[in-house]
């Protein structure tokens, strides 16, 4: 498939974001914020046997931030925490389909440390050295 269709994904969710907003009584939470260019989020997760039930977010920020934010909170709905845990920026890239290439690196993983962090909190452990990197 062509680079459009997938790029015009991004904006779709960008436009319709079906996981925006607050999730109340969330078990685990985390705000994260791009200083380089102003994208914010605060992402709302809610944990029950090892698995994510359920994902939300909050946030500003440009196309790639909040459309990759609402694409990879459907993603990990139903997952396991471990896997969420171990997931990277291959499998982000592999998730949403484009390589938003160095200067928009940053913007692109947002929700995804957010979401790790915030994981990682929960379970009382470290935060990891690949999602320090993120």
């Amino acid at each position: 498939m062509p680079l459009d269709i997938y790029a015009e994904e991004l904006i779709n969710n960008y436009e319709h974001p079906d996981s925006k907003g607050k999730l109340e009584n969330s078990d685990a939470s985390m705000h994260e914020e791009n200083i380089s260019c102003g994208d914010v989020i605060t992402v709302y997760l809610k944990i029950s046997e090892g698995k994510i039930e359920d994902a939300k977010f909050e946030g500003n920020g440009c196309i790639i931030s909040m459309g990759v934010a609402n694409m990879l909170m459907d993603y990990i709905k139903g997952k396991k925490v471990s896997e969420i845990e171990a997931f990277g920026i291959p499998e982000l890239f592999n998730l949403i389909k484009i390589d938003p290439g160095p200067a928009r690196l940053h913007c692109a993983t947002l929700s995804l440390r957010a979401v790790k962090k915030a994981l990682f909190q929960y379970e009382h452990k470290p935060v990891d050295a690949s999602t320090k990197e993120l």
